[in-house]
């Protein structure tokens, strides 16, 4: 009876460890695919510069000159370059004016900024902005990024019962 018992004794712990075995093979596999989706994920990491780093005193308060910034004018929509960045990175800035006949109410508008597909030859929308103001009229502007799509873009500005304003097209290259 004693070797009976010792039988079972084995093969229970022949199975214990066959199932602990299991069991970390399919926690190590779990993890390893988290680890995958989870690397797959992350951004791609910023190169750090090597050269000596050095520092430019820059105005508090840089004047429209100095920054390059289109003047607001109503029905006009005026576009200019602020930053260039790595991986080609590009900071516009949109400017126009938009007028309100009855300053007691809100007007809301939009910015889009569209992309020409050459391949069915339409504007499609890139990026949106939705905003809103009250008051008799309100110098609205957008700052936007285009980063590594070269192309043909035009931003359109669309007030609240109003005409769509558009800009001229400009092109983005890297």
């Amino acid at each position: 009876m004693a070797k009976t018992g010792s039988t079972i004794l084995a093969s229970g712990s022949a199975s214990a460890a066959k199932f602990f075995v299991a069991a970390l093979t399919f926690t190590a596999a779990y993890v390893g695919l988290s680890a995958y989706g989870t690397a797959d994920s992350t951004p791609t990491p910023t190169l750090t510069p090597t050269a000596s780093l050095t520092a430019q005193e820059l105005p508090v308060v840089a004047t429209a000159a100095q920054r390059s910034e289109p003047a607001a004018e109503a029905g006009r929509i005026a576009i200019g370059t602020q930053t260039t960045g790595p991986n080609c990175l590009k900071t516009f800035l949109a400017r126009s004016l938009i007028v309100n006949p009855e300053p007691n109410e809100t007007v809301s508008y939009n910015w889009r900024l569209a992309r020409w597909n050459p391949g069915t030859n339409t504007w499609k929308t890139y990026l949106v902005d939705y905003s809103g103001f009250a008051g008799d009229e309100h110098s609205a502007e957008w700052a936007y990024a285009i980063s590594a799509n070269p192309g043909w873009y035009r931003v359109e500005l669309k007030a609240e019962g109003r005409r769509t304003v558009k800009s001229d097209r400009f092109q983005v290259s890297c």
